[in-house]
């Protein structure tokens, strides 16, 4: 089942990772530089989705031995919106693999070093089908047993994750960190504040998606990281505030943007991820800060997830959103929260 997926040579790597002096082209603190043995390594890896090509990197843990009687739990890990698989997901991915784990960090469809045009096309659909074929890469990875895979789903990562689990039974153990309700904040806007200007908002989707239809043009959303500092220090919302600073200035990456196609919404308003969580009925753990502003979507989904009784919200206190992503102190409670959970249920 390996021709599933493709290692990538250190030349393909390379050459996507020009941005920064790491090797692999990771930007989150204390990322590996180097594949050394006997120490958590990265196996960069590509495979093919509707005949797009999809890249990812797979974290391996110390010692790691593929032929080995011994066999790993596997984790998916999928990144936030308008995010890479060189930021946050890096960063959990690899905290993973040092507690033991074999771990995909992969870059969305469209989005990242993945293909797909046009690019930093966001529709759910497309995220959901990103994870379980994520699924089906590590199932097959070797030294993995593929009856203890489980998923990581970081902010819209973890909506999309969310919807995929709630169908896909190979996943064993859910997580979610900082949970984001791409659909509804795309309708209503964040905490609803966009909800008179829902129809407007749709015949402009549908004006890109003939402009994309006959080739004219590609529409997209405004990049809020090219604005002015002065300007993102007046956003009402610590999540877009943080986001700015993490996305534009500490954590950027080339790849990296929060503009998405204007088309996207035909697809993105009528999804929810609340909808249908009670037919999870494997443990789940969701995890957000307790002072973020996007906490209620994830009570949200708690609270509809009935379909488990092997549930648990775990609030880190004093983070916000972003906060979650690299803060050395909410990184290592989230980790510690993490492989307590995988370790139990895996």
């Amino acid at each position: 089942m390996s021709e599933l997926f493709t290692y990538r040579t250190a030349e393909e790597v390379a050459a996507e990772s020009t941005h920064n002096d790491n090797p692999f082209g990771l930007v989150y603190s204390g990322a590996i530089t180097e594949n050394v043995p006997g120490k958590v390594n990265i196996i960069p890896i590509s495979y093919m989705l509707d005949g797009l090509k999809l890249v990812a990197n797979v974290y391996v843990p110390a010692g790691y031995d593929k032929g080995a009687d011994k066999k790993y739990a596997g984790i998916v890990v999928a990144h936030p919106n308008g995010g890479v698989k060189e930021q946050v997901a890096g960063l959990y991915a690899q905290k993973l693999a040092e507690a033991g784990y074999v771990t995909l960090a992969f870059d969305a469809a469209y989005q990242g070093h993945s293909g797909g045009t046009p690019r930093n096309t966001d529709k759910p659909a497309h995220r959901i089908e990103d994870i379980h074929r994520a699924c089906d890469i590590i199932r097959v990875f070797p030294g993995v047993d593929p009856e203890r895979v489980g998923v990581l789903g970081i902010c819209g990562g973890g909506g999309y994750t969310i919807k995929a689990a709630q169908t896909d039974k190979r996943f064993k153990a859910v997580a979610t960190l900082s949970m984001f309700n791409t659909g509804v904040v795309r309708r209503n806007g964040f905490l609803d504040s966009a909800t008179a200007t829902i129809q407007q908002r749709l015949r402009e989707a549908c004006e890109a998606r003939e402009l994309e239809l006959s080739g004219k043009e590609v529409r997209y959303t405004a990049n809020m990281c090219e604005m002015p500092e002065s300007e993102a220090d007046k956003l009402p919302y610590d999540l877009y505030r943080d986001g700015y600073y993490y996305y534009g200035k500490t954590h950027a990456h080339p790849c990296s943007s929060f503009a998405y196609t204007v088309s996207s919404n035909v697809d993105l308003m009528s999804f929810d991820a609340v909808q249908g969580s009670e037919l999870i009925n494997v443990p789940l753990l969701m995890i957000a800060g307790k002072s973020a502003d996007t906490l209620y979507m994830t009570e949200h989904v708690f609270a509809a997830a009935t379909g488990t009784d092997d549930k648990e919200l775990f609030l880190v206190p004093g983070a916000t959103h972003i906060e979650t992503y690299y803060v050395p102190e909410y990184v290592e409670q989230i980790t510690g929260k993490l492989v307590d959970f995988f370790g139990k249920k895996l």
